[in-house]
């Protein structure tokens, strides 16, 4: 059969087409390089982009120096790989690398203390510069007192330099395209890509004076200390509104619920309670119980009623058509939403979908984004940086009429993510949509001053989030164009 293949080869008529080296990404490489490499001869190790990117470090008007991990990093490591023992709640609640990119983390469940691993050890600290190491490769967060102790999962690098400045610095050169690059330079693997605590020995930094260094990492730890005083503000605007609305834990909702049942989980509905909806998820007590403690001092308005909403947009499935950047719309989805500075590679075409844009996409400040497919019930007041984005139709958006940061305060709370929950519907892939969203009744206090100042203790977070956003945006700049020079 080779034989026969090779014959029908040298007969086929072969077209050869000359392509110039412009039109193509190519580069050549020393033997000497690939020996330095560990004899790797993968094309991601030796690309274009990141060759170019060590000629800018290299060239830089400060020079540049490879970080070595025994002169210049108090620690940098990852964990051993173990096995989770789930549970529904514990003490040990433990966040994936995904999560640290958002400005309030959630965690994504809980671990048992039989776990067999050191959880101590997984535990991140204050100071410390975390990054993604398997995967998505080079995310990088700061630790400050959001994520300090919280629990994190093997597979995440954690980094801290024996000078102070040189943590925000090295956190600020890695959220550069060049920083990046030269960091996913040493990833290996062919199904899924990795990087290891050595492989940070391998990428070289500019060497700008003290002075320029320090005044950058002090951006990024003010920039993290807004986004810890506005979490601050949004857990403070949450406790006085279940203060107010004097709720008893989720916990104990759940044993109401249930109390007369302690065999089996069951329960009974009128016909004229079905609303449509036969699935028991829809009718699960908890939810009677939510609203009947709501309801006694508060009074409760469904989100789609008009003295709340403007409207709720529900985007329509659509083809894209992607354009370059400055050249489209920048275009998120729900994994973004979460994020301080959500950043894309994804642009849709002005002129393609201009009236898409308009009427579903767009959003703008102070508007609320639900996730409505996969993860459902993210919920996200946009800040100023995210104003003007193009937001996919995995994204529902509220527009409030006002107290815009009250009613994101309640659907972001324990208490609104289960009335989210419960509109959830789909056998395959579960959704909700406009008109279940706009189902969910809205606690509205009686007393109007505490509504307005839950409402302004949640705009004012935001507001910070702006201002933590810009301050680490202006670390950027200080890098690229007075260390890089780009």
């Amino acid at each position: 059969m080779v034989n026969s293949a090779a014959i029908h080869l040298q007969k086929a008529e072969v077209e050869v087409v000359e392509v110039t080296k412009e039109e193509l990404n190519w580069s050549t490489v020393s033997l000497s390089d690939v020996i330095n490499k560990g004899k790797r001869l993968e094309a991601s190790v030796f690309d274009v982009e990141s060759k170019h990117a060590r000629e800018l470090v290299r060239n830089s008007k400060y020079g540049y120096a490879e970080i070595n991990l025994s002169d210049d990093i108090i620690e940098c490591y990852t964990r051993p790989r173990f096995k989770r023992i789930w549970l529904e709640k514990s003490e040990y609640p433990i966040y994936q690398p995904t999560s640290m990119l958002d400005v309030y983390p959630t965690n994504d469940g809980y671990i048992s203390r039989l776990t067999n691993t050191d959880i101590d050890a997984l535990r991140v600290h204050k100071g410390q510069v975390l990054v993604t190491c398997s995967g998505t490769i080079g995310n990088v967060s700061f630790v400050s007192d959001t994520l300090d102790k919280k629990i994190f999962s093997h597979d995440l690098l954690r980094i801290r330099f024996k000078k102070e400045a040189d943590n925000g610095f090295f956190y600020t050169f890695l959220r550069t395209d060049i920083g990046k690059s030269i960091l996913k330079s040493n990833k290996y693997g062919s199904v899924i890509s990795h990087i290891e605590a050595e492989h940070i020995n391998e990428v070289i930094m500019p060497t700008p004076p003290i002075f320029l260094k320090q005044k950058i990492h002090d951006l990024i730890v003010k920039s993290y200390e807004n986004r810890d005083y506005s979490n601050h503000l949004i857990d403070e605007a949450t406790k006085l509104l279940v203060d107010e609305l004097e709720l008893p834990s989720i916990e104990e909702m759940q044993e109401e619920a249930f109390s007369y049942s302690k065999e089996i989980n069951y329960f009974r509905i009128k016909l004229s309670e079905l609303n449509g909806r036969l699935e028991g998820s829809y009718h699960v007590p908890i939810v009677d119980v939510i609203e009947k403690y709501l309801s006694k001092n508060a009074i409760l308005v469904r989100l789609d009623d008009e003295s709340l909403t403007k409207k709720i947009i529900l985007a329509g499935v659509f083809k894209r058509n992607y354009v370059q950047k400055g050249h489209g719309y920048p275009f998120i989805g729900g994994k973004e939403i979460t994020q301080l500075g959500p950043e894309t590679d994804k642009y849709l075409s002005k002129i393609t979908h201009k009236d898409r844009y308009e009427k579903e996409l767009r959003v703008e400040k102070n508007w609320i984004l639900v996730t409505d497919r996969g993860t459902i019930g993210k919920v996200v007041l946009v800040p100023e940086q995210m104003n003007g984005f193009a937001v996919s139709q995995n994204v529902l958006k509220v527009v409030p009429n006002s107290n815009h940061g009250y009613i994101y305060c309640f659907l972001n709370s324990d208490y609104g993510k289960k009335l989210i929950e419960r509109e959830i519907y789909g056998s395959v892939v579960n959704m909700i949509d406009d008109k279940s969203l706009g189902n969910i009744k809205i606690p509205i206090l009686k007393d109007e001053d505490k509504v307005s100042i839950i409402n302004d203790l949640v705009i004012k977070a935001n507001d910070l989030r702006y201002e933590a956003y810009k301050k680490e945006q202006k670390a950027i700049d200080i890098m690229n164009k007075e260390v890089l020079g780009i």
